[in-house]
């Protein structure tokens, strides 16, 4: 039987945050309502070389689906391969960078949504890499965002991301010399790094803060210090079960017993409706994203619907 495929050019015609948002967001709700199932990342290494896997169940689409993409020396791949409910047939393959920036985002975006208050102008943001674009995306797609304030390491890549971020979105993207800089009095803070310590100091953190960590999916990598984690009255993951496994920026709070995962809550309970008083003040909130192959699988199926209206990609038959 043949299937589609998607080439990186054909996923970023057709996708845009405006339209993954949704995507994502019912996701998270089927997730609660027990209507998907979401297998988290695992990791098979040969030397430098790293497999990562990560699977789904949409029963809600009709579809199952699985994410593996490796990462090298030279680079990262990603897929995204889809199978029909029904039949067990391969339905889509699809190349899955720029489906990961945008889905990445968009789960930030959704937490901002609910987390964050609706008349939020301003942010933090830490990183300016190809994931701090989406990032911001997202969220100025949510908020109505006027200010915001940047770190990144590099003084030339800061200056031109605040550039390019500005022009793109129409708002004020503002260079900031540190990382305390960028986020202090801010309500909401976002990182995304590839940095393994933390790139933040909890004590400059604004009191009633949002800090939205997406950098950090391995134990042995984390954006937050011990501090932000004993502040955080509410933590909230894509998945509490990924996060125990993924999500590096725990790690210390745990071990000296200021954090434990009975505390935290899932994402999609909250988009469900199922958490109450979210709105009520608190010292500080986090949101930790460590990916999830249910946003990739919906956001996947979401493409292939799409490319089918504008007859996009490739019929691909195997053995032929």
């Amino acid at each position: 039987m043949a299937f589609l495929y998607l080439a990186e050019a054909d996923v970023d015609r057709l996708l845009t945050m405006d339209s993954v948002l949704p995507i994502v967001e019912r996701a998270f709700v089927e997730l609660s309502n027990k209507r998907a199932d979401n297998v988290p990342r695992r990791r098979a290494r040969a030397g430098d070389t790293v497999l990562h896997n990560m699977s789904a169940a949409a029963e809600y689409l009709g579809v199952v689906g699985l994410k593996a993409y490796t990462t090298t020396k030279q680079g990262a791949r990603f897929f995204v391969s889809l199978f029909d409910v029904a039949s067990g047939e391969l339905v889509a393959m699809l190349e899955a960078d720029r489906l990961g920036q945008l889905r990445t985002g968009a789960v930030t975006g959704v937490a901002l949504k609910y987390l964050a208050p609706p008349n939020t102008t301003s942010l933090g943001l830490i990183g300016t890499g190809y994931q701090a674009e989406t990032q911001l995306a997202a969220a100025a797609a949510v908020l109505p965002l006027q200010t915001v304030r940047i770190f990144g390491r590099d003084e030339v890549r800061r200056k031109a991301f605040a550039a390019k971020m500005s022009a793109q979105l129409g708002i004020q993207v503002i260079p900031a010399a540190s990382a305390r800089e960028a986020i202090r009095d801010m309500p909401i803070v976002i990182t995304a790094t590839s940095s393994s310590k933390p790139v933040i100091n909890g004590e400059d953190l604004a009191q009633g803060a949002i800090v939205v960590a997406t950098g950090s999916n391995w134990q042995q990598k984390a954006e937050l210090d011990v501090v932000t984690v004993r502040r955080a009255e509410l933590v909230v993951c894509d998945s509490v079960a990924a996060c125990d496994l993924a999500a590096g920026d725990f790690r210390d709070a745990l071990g000296q017993g200021v954090f434990s995962w009975d505390r935290a809550v899932e994402l999609g309970d909250i988009v469900a409706g199922k958490v109450p008083n979210l709105d009520r003040p608190r010292e500080l909130t986090i949101f930790k994203s460590v990916g999830l192959a249910i946003e990739d699988v919906a956001v996947a199926h979401e493409a292939v619907r799409l490319a089918k209206e504008q007859g996009l990609g490739k019929l691909l038959t195997p053995g032929s």
